[in-house]
């Protein structure tokens, strides 16, 4: 009998607890996020702040959603990871990962603080809508407003094993078919889409700006199309006035055999390159294939710091767009019959740039203040190592230059190892050259040729992708038109939306520092300051401009630290500061000077390797240096050697030694190298980079170490170049 009760009153608990979890799924229909949770079915997901950090192999993920006919409403949900992180260099993880299935909606999702917030692998008909991925994985960058630092380039020329991976993506997506992208915003990270193999794909109508890196990336993906898009200010590697490097940024970037793309009415502004399109190595070793029959109508790819569109070794179609302001408008190296027809070139370094160009037609194109509007050239010879060279007629011939407006352009054409032109119809105003061409010029017609006249007058066809309300990408550029506006942070392009002060005068040697405070609405006041004096203003309004007198000491070391009170703001890394809260921001300065006497040595590495014996010198034999310079800091980038009055020298040794003194306090050295280095401070080894195999990539790596200082110190840099390009830069920055 009691058997019977224990069991009775077993079934009566396990019931409750069932109806219990029923009232609160039907009640609530919503789900909570845990860490390792599978979706493999609809659902909604209950709507909170979850911190969960993810794995922190790429191989892992935090949640997982695999099946059929699935759609995760998060509900605006926030997932935030790498939580005792503090740097979005350090973040890690896979936040969501899609990988098997069709027909799968994510939507409403917030994502920040995971080196890849989303990634799918082999989806068919994915869709991602209204979800927020800012915030997320960025490197630090090194270079400064005086100077580049070289390790900040990036390299994209490989993704057939996931190599793109190591840079951390807000989306990263592969092997995806028809996936649709819209509605998403991403800022304050890295890279925004990255997509390989992916294709029939739409994205449009999102956001995604202030980053970087790239904001869409393609390998080998087609038939997609790329509409009503905002990808302003994906950047890097530019200070205005003092160098405009991009290093290998880009708004969009389209690599290895992506054909039949169209990007239709984007907003790409502000980017290292606007539109860089590069065919491959597939092409570059055989010659054949390309990125070809993509169409960009209607864009705006203007203040790029190097080109608005760079299209390379392929043959497109660039109709109605507008590019202001870059170094190169078009950058066409190698394109064949490509168009350029109705596109507004207004002061660029040069308008279009074209080597080794073929067959490709210049039409109906407007060209304003521009320093050069077209520049066709050849070189002598090709680079002995390209298959695509040795494959493939690189002649620049066969071009038509027909019905364009040059106006105000110094020099109109500059054409040099070409042949086979037509130019006529043209409208020439306000110029200094008409054609510089020189006796390398074969073929340069500018009687009217009926033929071509005829087939150049034939409206463009317009690409108008089938899109449900698209929106106006371009509202409120104006705001910020100009390169000017790239202010390049340590962490990324300033994204105007909270208080910063700049300094205009970065390389001015006379002693005074002007700032620009810009920002919301609000006030500002300077709370304390130091290696600075004679501050023209302490406080103020938004925008305001400042000047200070630096204080004469050898060693730079100069806080200025202001206080903010104003309107909501977000700060750098994506915090909320509600209106009339104060919010802390400064400039800071340091450089401490090391007197260092450096030594370069040339020898055959084939007679002593360095690097696999370990030893600068053979053990058994004395050498001179080609070179000796004293100097207070260690920064050098050589393309091709050292050279010096005997000659070039592309394998060498530096060695540098020097002391310094200290305020006592904690610093970070860090130095940028290719291809091997050593550094000792006070005799001891604290920076060991002398296998340069362990760096895989087309890259000149960084590496910090924290020290703490006190007084005179020694520090010794060993340096060793093999073969083509080389750096060393040593920095010491105080914590």
């Amino acid at each position: 009998m009691m058997t019977k009760k224990i069991i009775l009153l077993s079934l009566v608990i396990a019931a409750c607890l069932h109806c219990q979890s029923q009232v609160r799924k039907d009640s609530f229909g919503e789900k909570l996020l845990t860490k390792g949770l599978k979706i493999s079915k609809s659902v909604k997901i209950k709507k909170q702040t979850y911190k969960l950090d993810a794995s922190a192999s790429m191989n892992e993920a935090l949640i997982i959603i695999e099946g059929n006919n699935i759609t995760v409403d998060f509900n605006n949900a926030i997932l935030k990871g790498s939580n005792l992180k503090k740097n979005p260099d350090e973040f890690f993880g896979v936040a969501v990962l899609i990988r098997s299935g069709s027909n799968i909606t994510i939507k409403n999702l917030k994502a920040r603080g995971y080196k890849i917030a989303l990634m799918a692998k082999g989806i068919i008909n994915l869709t991602i809508e209204n979800c927020d991925f800012s915030y997320n994985y960025r490197q630090h960058l090194n270079s400064t407003q005086e100077r580049e630092d070289i390790s900040d380039w990036l390299s994209h020329h490989q993704n057939e094993k996931n190599e793109w991976l190591r840079y951390g993506a807000a989306m990263y997506l592969r092997d995806c078919e028809s996936p649709i992208i819209k509605n998403t915003k991403v800022t304050g990270g890295q890279n925004v889409l990255m997509m390989t193999n992916c294709n029939k794909g739409k994205i449009y109508n999102n956001d995604f700006s202030f980053n970087s890196g790239l904001g869409i990336a393609m390998y080998r993906s087609s038939f997609n199309t790329i509409a009503y898009n905002k990808i302003n200010f994906n950047v890097r590697g530019y200070s205005d006035g003092v160098y405009n490097r991009g290093q290998d940024s880009a708004g969009i970037l389209i690599y290895e055999q992506s054909n039949n793309n169209l990007f239709y009415k984007n907003s790409v502004t502000h980017g290292g390159d606007g539109f860089f399109l590069w065919a491959g190595q597939t092409t570059m070793d055989s010659g054949k294939g390309g990125c070809n029959d993509n169409v960009l109508q209607g864009n705006d790819f203007s203040y790029a710091p190097t080109n608005g569109i760079e299209v390379t070794f392929s043959r497109n179609i660039i109709s109605g767009n507008r590019v202001f302001e870059c170094d190169h408008g078009i950058w066409g190296g190698y394109s064949y019959n490509t168009v350029i027809a109705g596109n507004q070139f207004r002061q660029n370094k040069i308008a279009i740039a074209i080597e080794h160009g073929q067959e490709n037609e210049i039409h109906h194109n407007i060209f304003y203040e521009n320093k050069e509007a077209v520049r066709l050239w050849a070189r002598k010879e090709q680079p002995a190592d390209w298959g695509y060279a040795k494959n493939r007629d690189t002649r620049s011939r066969d071009y038509a230059i027909v019905n364009n407006n040059f106006n105000s352009n110094p020099i109109v054409m500059n054409i040099t190892r070409s042949e086979k032109l037509n130019v006529f119809d043209n409208i020439y105003n306000e110029y200094d050259t008409l054609f510089k061409i020189d006796s390398t010029v074969i073929g340069f017609d500018t009687t009217f040729d009926e033929e071509i006249s005829q087939k150049l007058s034939v409206d463009s066809a317009e690409y108008v992708p089938d899109i449900p309300s698209p929106q106006n990408a371009f509202t409120g550029n104006s705001v910020l038109a100009g390169r000017k506006n790239i202010m390049m942070t340590e962490w990324g392009p300033y994204d105007f939306r909270s208080p910063i002060i700049w300094n205009t005068n970065p390389t001015d040697t006379t002693g005074v520092m002007k700032f620009d405070l810009i920002g919301p609405k609000g006030k500002w006041k300077i709370k304390r300051f130091k290696g600075v004096k004679d501050i023209s203003l302490m406080n103020g309004t938004f925008p305001a401009t400042i000047t200070a007198v630096k204080t004469a000491d050898t060693r730079t070391d100069i806080l200025i630290e202001l206080e903010y009170i104003g309107s909501a703001i977000t700060a750098t890394f994506g915090e909320n500061v509600a209106a009339g809260k104060p919010y802390t921001f400064s400039f800071k300065k340091f450089f401490q000077p090391i007197d260092f006497d450096v030594l370069w040595y040339a020898y055959d590495f084939k007679m002593h390797d360095p690097i696999k014996t370990g030893l600068i010198f053979p053990p058994t034999a004395k050498f001179a240096p080609i070179k000796e310079e004293k100097t207070t800091k260690l920064d050098y980038a050589w393309w091709g050697g050292i050279k010096t009055e005997e000659g070039d020298h592309p394998q060498f040794v530096t060695t540098a030694s020097g002391s310094g003194v200290f305020e006592k306090g904690n610093y970070e050295l860090g130095v940028t190298w290719d291809d091997a280095v050593r550094v000792y401070v006070d005799g001891k080894l604290v920076i060991n980079e002398w296998d340069p195999s362990l760096y895989k990539f087309d890259e000149s790596p960084h590496k910090t170490i924290k020290l703490a200082l006190d007084g005179k110190h020694s520090f010794t840099v060993e340096h060793v170049e093999v073969g083509g390009f080389a750096t060393l830069s040593l920095k010491i920055k105080k914590l």
